[in-house]
């Protein structure tokens, strides 16, 4: 019978630049170190720095399988892989909720960082799924550009200026169309065709 007392989900949240891509890269050298089989998944969309890497954005950087949609995950993972990393998990389908489930049946470690809220700051993807079924959460904050206080929130800029809430959610980017803002100075402007529908 498979001893299933090693799976689990942890979840790294928070807003941009929080470092959560750094956190996920700390525990993934942890997980070499201590001579476990490691692999580590990426969304296709995601090439800002590196197509085969997850990169923070100070610059480190881990190797990655680049996947089109969360069906592919399951099929790549070697037999002897004990730790199955996800990074901007935000960017996939509700179905990787379904297969960190399984993967932690299975008695592997699955550990997933992504942002908990999208420009909107509504809650995104498959995140609140993610957040409910974990074992183990955590959530990091950046600091606000604005003020200096803690940030929670992701605000995007389009020439320097805040967008509309009906503007699209995935827009893969940066320092210069995203900043790192607490609640009271995150803004978005109200949607251009006066409908807002909060999900």
């Amino acid at each position: 019978m498979t001893n299933h007392t090693q799976g689990r989900i942890e979840l790294i949240c928070g807003s941009m630049f929080s470092g959560k891509t750094e956190e996920l890269i700390r525990l993934l050298r942890r997980a070499v170190i201590a001579k476990q089989q490691v692999q580590v998944f990426k969304p296709a969309i995601d090439d800002r720095f590196h197509a085969e890497n997850v990169t923070s954005h100070v610059g480190r950087a881990f190797e990655a399988k680049p996947v089109a949609s969360s069906a592919e995950i399951p099929s790549l993972i070697s037999p002897d892989t004990t730790v199955v990393a996800i990074d901007e998990v935000q960017f996939f389908d509700s179905a990787v909720v379904a297969i960190c489930e399984q993967l932690a049946e299975q008695g592997k470690r699955v550990i997933c960082a992504g942002l908990d809220m999208d420009f909107r700051g509504v809650p995104f993807g498959p995140m609140p799924d993610l957040l409910a079924r974990s074992e183990q959460v955590t959530k990091l904050h950046a600091i606000c550009v604005i003020c200096g206080r803690e940030a929670s929130r992701t605000q995007r800029l389009v020439e320097g200026e805040p967008v509309a809430y009906d503007d699209p959610v995935v827009m893969v980017g940066a320092s210069e169309t995203y900043e790192a803002r607490c609640r009271q100075c995150h803004v978005v402007l109200p949607p251009r065709n006066g409908d807002v529908n909060h999900e």
